[in-house]
């Protein structure tokens, strides 16, 4: 019996992020699923069940990302959450990490091997 892949949604509205994160994701054995919008984001979560989320802080509005996070959450999802940021250390003083409930953030440019160790971990224990 072969275990299931880990679903993955990413929401992004920057095509080559999405495009990042789906080679670099599937390569390692996770199935992913993409959106660009926090809109079609939502949608995606309902279809998906994902295992875990990644969401671009600032997408189509500065805080497409921040609201996407509070839905999932009205939703009931349960899995990380986690956000992308290219703010650096100041997003500590625009969002508050534990209202929101985010698993942890990633600064782009993404580093690999931190975010799969980070995913992995977290998958692990969830």
């Amino acid at each position: 019996m072969t275990a299931e892949k880990p679903r993955i949604l990413c929401v992004d509205d920057d095509p080559d992020i999405l495009t990042y994160l789906v080679a670099l994701l599937e390569s390692e054995g996770f199935e992913v699923a993409t959106g660009d919008s926090a809109e079609e984001g939502l949608r995606l979560y309902h279809q998906h069940t994902p295992n875990a989320i990644i969401v671009d802080m600032m997408m189509e509005e500065v805080d497409a990302g921040t609201g996407l996070v509070k839905d999932l959450r009205a939703a009931g999802n349960t899995s990380p959450i986690f956000m992308l940021s290219s703010v650096g250390d100041s997003l500590s003083y625009t969002v508050e990490i534990e209202e929101l409930g985010l698993a942890g953030i990633f600064q782009k440019p993404l580093q690999k091997e931190h975010l799969l160790s980070v995913l992995r971990v977290k998958l692990a224990h969830a």
